[in-house]
C-alpha cells in the first residue's frame, strides 16, 4: 500500500513528450466505483501475517505462482512479506518455507525489505538451467535471487544471489537509507536471444531499469543495469492546465506492480495514482497510457499533520474503470493467444481486465470482486499484488489458480495490522466475467 505521492515537476524532455501523450486520451465518463461487478470467493487463505514486533513485521505484498511441471499438484505460491521476508506455501495455502530479510550491513541501516516477486523458468546457471525467484529488496536496494528446487530438504528455495551483487539505483548506504530503492518487478526472457531480464521501478520515483541476470561462479545469479526510463510526473489536462498528483513533498508518482507479455515483449506498469502504461520490455520507443484512474487531474493539498492529502473539484479528466491506486499487474495468457491484462483496483477493492491484445488496444473486458466464502474465509481488500497461472495445478485447480493480497484479512486478533493470500480457482474467475 502506498502513501501519496509528491509534486515535483518532471525535467527531461523524455518526460514532457509523455505528458503531452498522455495528455491526448481522450477522457472518459466518470462512474462510481461499481458493487455490480461479479463476486468469486477464495478457496483457500494462507495463515494471517502480523505487521508488528510479535509478527517478525510481516506484511504481506506480492505473490508469485510456480508450477512444478513434474507433478503440477505439488506447485507452489513465493511471496513477499517486506520485513518479513519471503514465503512459500503449498496449494493448501500452508506455509512450507519462510526467509527471512538479510539485515542492513550497519545496525542503524535500513533492514532488508522485500517488496515484489517474479519468476524465471529455465535460466542458464554456471553449470546448469534452473526456475528461480527474483526478490526486489527495497530495503538494500538489490535484487535477490532464490533457486526453486520442490524437494530440496529444508524448504524449496535456496539463495544463489551474487555476494558482488550492487545496489539497483543507489550509489551508496546513506543513499540506500533514503529509500528511494529497488521497489517493483517484473521479469522477462527475450524469445529471440534467450536472455532473461528484471525490470525494476524505483520507490517514490517515476523511474524504471531494465537490468539483464547474468550466470556467476558458483551456480549463482548477478545482473547489469542497461538502461533507466522515468515515467512523467506532471501531466497536461484538456483544460490545458498542469497536474501533478498531491504527494508527501520530495515523493514522486511511483511504479509498483508490473507485468511483460512474452508474446509481444510489452511491459505494463502501473504508476499508482495515475493509471497503467504500456511499453516495450526493452525500454525503447513510447511509452503509451492505456488507462487511467479516475482521481486522474484531481489537485490535492497535502496535510503535514495527517499524511494525507485532501482532494479538490474533480475536473472529470479521469478514467472510470481503475481508483487509486493501481497496484498489481498480471497476464492470463491462453491457448488461442487471446487473454487479459488484470490489474488491481485498490481503492475500490475490484480487479479489472483488459484484452491483452494490442489489435483491440488493450480494451476493457470486465471486472470482478474477490469476496468472503464465509465468516472466517474472507475476501481482498486493499489488495497489494496478485498472480495468476491458467494451467492445470492438480486436482485442486485443475483450471488454473489465481492469488491475491488481502491488505485486511480478517478476523485479525486484537485489530492488529493483519494481511495474507487468497487462493481462487480461476475456473471461478472466468466464469464469472463471461456470464
Amino acid at each position: 500500500m502506498s502513501r501519496p505521492r509528491s509534486v515535483r515537476p518532471a525535467a527531461l524532455v523524455l518526460v514532457t513528450s509523455l505528458a503531452v501523450l498522455a495528455a491526448a486520451v481522450p477522457a472518459e465518463a466518470r462512474t462510481p466505483a461499481s458493487g455490480s461487478l461479479p463476486a468469486v470467493t477464495p478457496r483457500a487463505e494462507t495463515p494471517t501475517l502480523y505487521d508488528d514486533e510479535a509478527g517478525g513485521n510481516a506484511n504481506a505484498d506480492d505473490p508469485a505462482i510456480w508450477r512444478n511441471a513434474a507433478d503440477p499438484g505439488r506447485s507452489l505460491v513465493i511471496a513477499t512479506a517486506k520485513e518479513g521476508g519471503l514465503r512459500v506455501y503449498d496449494l493448501d495455502a500452508r506455509q512450507v518455507q519462510s526467509i527471512p530479510a538479510p539485515a542492513g550491513p550497519r545496525p542503524d541501516d535500513a533492514p532488508g525489505r522485500f517488496n515484489n516477486v517474479d519468476l524465471v523458468q529455465g535460466l542458464r546457471l554456471s553449470s546448469q538451467k534452473a526456475d528461480i525467484a527474483v526478490t526486489t529488496d527495497r530495503g538494500n536496494d538489490r535484487l535477490r535471487v532464490y533457486r526453486i528446487d520442490r524437494d530440496r530438504p529444508g524448504g524449496p528455495l535456496t539463495d544463489v544471489t551474487d555476494p558482488a551483487a550492487a545496489p539497483v539505483f543507489s550509489t551508496g548506504q546513506d543513499e540506500i537509507n533514503d529509500q528511494k530503492t529497488a521497489y517493483g518487478l517484473a521479469t522477462w526472457t527475450d524469445k529471440t536471444s534467450g536472455r532473461s531480464y528484471a525490470l525494476v521501478s524505483r520507490r517514490n520515483r517515476t523511474a524504471v531499469a531494465l537490468l539483464e541476470l547474468t550466470a556467476r561462479p558458483g551456480g549463482t545469479v548477478g545482473y547489469r543495469k542497461l538502461r533507466t526510463l522515468d515515467l512523467p510526473s506532471t501531466f497536461r489536462l484538456p483544460d490545458g492546465s498542469s497536474w501533478t498528483p498531491c504527494a508527501e513533498p520530495g515523493e514522486l508518482p511511483q511504479v509498483e506492480g508490473m507485468v511483460v507479455d512474452p508474446a509481444n515483449g510489452m511491459l505494463y506498469a502501473g504508476q499508482e495514482d495515475v493509471g497503467i502504461w504500456r511499453m516495450r520490455a526493452d525500454l525503447t520507443g513510447r511509452p503509451q497510457l492505456v488507462d487511467k484512474v479516475r482521481e486522474f487531474g484531481i489537485s490535492g493539498v497535502y496535510d503535514e499533520e495527517t499524511e494525507e492529502c485532501t482532494a479538490g473539484a474533480d475536473p472529470g479528466f479521469g478514467g472510470k474503470r481503475l481508483a487509486a491506486d493501481v497496484e498489481g499487474l498480471t497476464l492470463l495468457t491462453e491457448r488461442d493467444g487471446d487473454g487479459y491484462l488484470m490489474a488491481s483496483s485498490q481503492g475500490d477493492n475490484t480487479f479489472a481486465l483488459y484484452d491483452r491484445e494490442l489489435e483491440d488496444d488493450n480494451e476493457y473486458e470486465g471486472g470482478f470482486r474477490v469476496a468472503a466464502a464465509t465468516g472466517t474465509l474472507d475476501g481482498s481488500e486493499e489488495c497489494d499484488g496478485a498472480a495468476v497461472l491458467n494451467a492445470p495445478l492438480g486436482r485442486k485447480y485443475p483450471h488454473g489458480l489465481l492469488v491475491v493480497q488481502d491488505g485486511h484479512d480478517t478476523p485479525a486478533e486484537d485489530e492488529r495490522e493483519a494481511t495474507g493470500f487468497k487462493f481462487v480457482d480461476l475456473g471461478d474467475v472466468m466464469d464469472s466475467v463471461k456470464d
